[in-house]
């Protein structure tokens, strides 16, 4: 009972208030005073490494439990600008192993700002080494994780003695290393994994570790380290460091907020509470943080994650208008297509990045003259003069446009055909059956995608003022039977409407209309005169693949379209539509229909069925009045 009792005290005196006194009283007594059980107490009242109970607070004790002292050999060391200045240091005074770690960890910092060739070779640096090799028990736990990473970098090999040596010596102090440097240690591991040389032994304990001290977590520049290597990790432990990151954001330097954004991109890990928090607190940073590559690839992340932010987007804008002539062409390219990704159009921006092309348009690529109409196109951002601009573009695709990857071929022209800008050999060369046969197969969904855009395609040169003659590709390549398309709720809703709209007639009206012209029309009817539906069963069709019947259009009739726009069919925050359905409008005027648009955000505020009846009889006598105006 007696032991027990004094083992329970032992515990718990360290937490006392007391412990501190009897701490002070202690140690001003001397050694031969002090008797054997007063030592035993002594030890218990140094604080135990972790008390899990105490998070963070005791966590942050941690890094400086046990500061190391530098020795004046360290201190001259640090000092030092050249590499041969450590070396000569080291071969004047010598030193203990962790002496002889720091001294190689510093020699390290040096070669990679100053060069060395052949470093290693040094007979003083085969000292160190060697020094470190008969004492690695010596060497201090931050040390020992610096030192791998600067023997990898100076080039020592994998299976070198020495690294096997100091993996072990890891292994083993593994539970004793603080947070911060398992963090390091992940970097060191997740770098030698991609040369293909892996310590899986070291790897499942390193990753064991993060696993279970996670709470430790509580700095910013160590998340970031982590989050930058979240390949190696479970999806739980992402989970908490997503946790751990979004409770310390407030503290995110702007290069932490790039870094955690980033890694949160390569893993298409879309974290809308954690990706809110890193926008609000990057856009409260000063434009000296904001460097351009930062500001670059935030815009990438938040494009492969579909993530969008108009303050963050407006920030970067205005950080980057003024910087656009210190742009390189990959920048522009890169930032453009970001953009498109994110359907955010700003004028000036993309005005600048056309001007930046026409102004150094030989230092683009092929591959960057691509990408940069293709968001062009996406976004529908037509340039007010781009006389200069599309000379300079069609010039650059003279040698090389015949040699480009058949499903990039077929984008470029796409896009030129929306930006109005192709010309007959752009469309011939993508129209004829062997180019048309090379897309074919694969990802249905793929193939029925760039299906429907050779459809545009022949559309464009059928409608537009050319003059060409093409086959059409429907009869090259079939529809492919991929996944059923499910009507939207806006086109469900529409489709009821316009139903009531013709008192149920079915012969009066078509719903989900597929044309050959690759485009769907939501519902289609034909007007008299007065604005009254009429049968459309005898009546002739042009736009479709049967010709419909062998009546033709009474006099004064109309043909008219009704589309559905949906929220993703426009740019971010704006009422205009993107480029594929800007594209899509046109050509169903050239072919003959009156469009009538249905926006959601018109349509959404509509709430009884005698509403929406009304408001597309509204649309309709408007679109008809504006056509006889014509």
């Amino acid at each position: 009972m007696t032991t027990r009792l004094l083992c329970r005290w032992a515990r718990l005196f360290p937490r006392c208030p007391q412990a501190a006194t009897a701490s002070a009283r202690l140690q001003t007594s001397t050694v031969h005073q002090v008797e054997p059980v007063c030592l035993m107490s002594l030890s218990w009242i140094r604080p135990s490494a972790r008390h899990l109970c105490q998070g963070t607070e005791l966590a942050r004790m941690e890094e400086n439990a046990f500061p190391y002292e530098q020795t004046p050999l360290v201190q001259l060391v640090e000092k030092a600008s050249t590499p041969e200045e450590v070396l000569q240091l080291w071969a004047e005074q010598g030193g203990s192993a962790s002496d002889a770690a720091r001294c190689l960890v510093q020699l390290n910092l040096r070669v990679m700002e100053k060069g060395g060739e052949g470093i290693l070779q040094d007979p003083r640096c085969e000292s160190m080494l060697e020094t470190v090799n008969s004492q690695v028990s010596l060497v201090w736990n931050g040390s020992l994780v610096g030192l791998l990473r600067a023997l990898t970098m100076l080039g020592l090999p994998s299976d070198a003695p020495l690294l096997r040596s100091l993996q072990n010596e890891v292994l083993w102090r593994i539970r004793r290393l603080t947070y911060r440097h398992l963090a390091y240690l992940v970097d060191w591991v997740a770098f030698q994994r991609r040369r293909g040389y892996e310590n899986e032994a070291l790897t499942a304990a390193l990753l064991k570790q993060l696993e279970l001290r996670w709470t430790e977590l509580c700095d910013s520049r160590t998340i970031s380290i982590l989050m930058g290597r979240a390949s190696l990790f479970t999806p739980s432990l992402m989970d908490k460091l997503e946790d751990k990151a979004l409770e310390l954001a407030e503290s995110f330097s702007a290069e932490d907020i790039r870094r955690v954004a980033f890694a949160l991109a390569s893993q298409n890990r879309r974290a809308v509470p954690l990706l809110r928090a890193l926008s609000y607190h990057l856009n409260q940073k000063p434009s000296s943080e904001l460097k351009t590559p930062l500001l670059l690839d935030i815009a990438y992340a938040y494009g492969k994650l579909n993530f969008h932010q108009t303050q963050v987007l407006q920030r970067i804008a205005a950080e980057l208008l003024p910087r656009l002539s210190e742009l390189s062409s990959l920048d522009v390219t890169r930032c453009a297509k970001s953009l498109a990704f994110l359907k955010w159009l700003h004028l000036p921006l993309f005005e600048g990045f056309a001007q930046h092309y026409v102004s150094n348009s030989g230092n683009y690529s092929t591959m960057q003259v691509c990408n940069l109409i293709i968001s062009f196109a996406k976004l529908n951002f037509q340039l007010g003069k781009g006389e200069e601009f599309y000379q300079k573009v069609h010039k650059a695709l003279e040698g090389s446009f015949q040699n480009l990857e058949p499903f990039l071929k077929t984008d470029v022209v796409w896009s030129l055909c929306v930006l109005n800008q192709a010309n007959p050999d752009y469309i011939f060369s993508v129209t004829k059956h062997d180019f048309q046969k090379k897309i074919t197969g694969g990802i249905v969904d793929r193939t029925e995608s760039y299906r429907l855009k050779l459809l545009h395609i022949s559309a464009f040169a059928q409608l537009e003022p050319l003059g060409i003659t093409i086959q059409s590709p429907a009869v090259l390549l079939p529809a492919t039977q991929g996944k059923a398309e499910v009507s939207t709720p806006l086109q469900t809703s529409l489709h009821t409407a316009l139903q009531s709209l013709t008192s149920g007639r079915t012969q009066a009206l078509r719903t989900a209309v597929k044309t050959i012209y690759g485009w769907t029309i939501d519902g289609e009817l034909v007007v008299d005169s007065e604005n009254k539906p009429i049968d459309l069963d005898h009546l002739k069709a042009p736009h479709l693949h049967g010709g419909g019947g062998r009546d033709a259009l009474p006099a004064g009739a109309r043909r008219i379209a009704f589309v559905a726009w949906e929220f993703p069919n426009f740019c971010l925050r704006s009422k205009d539509l993107l480029g594929r359905f800007a594209m899509q409008k046109r050509h169903l005027q050239l072919a003959g229909f009156i469009v009538v648009e249905v926006p959601y955000f018109e349509w959404l505020e509509l709430k009884s069925d005698w509403q929406k009846v009304a408001y597309l009889k509204d649309k309709l006598g408007k679109a008809v009045a504006e056509d006889m105006a014509k």
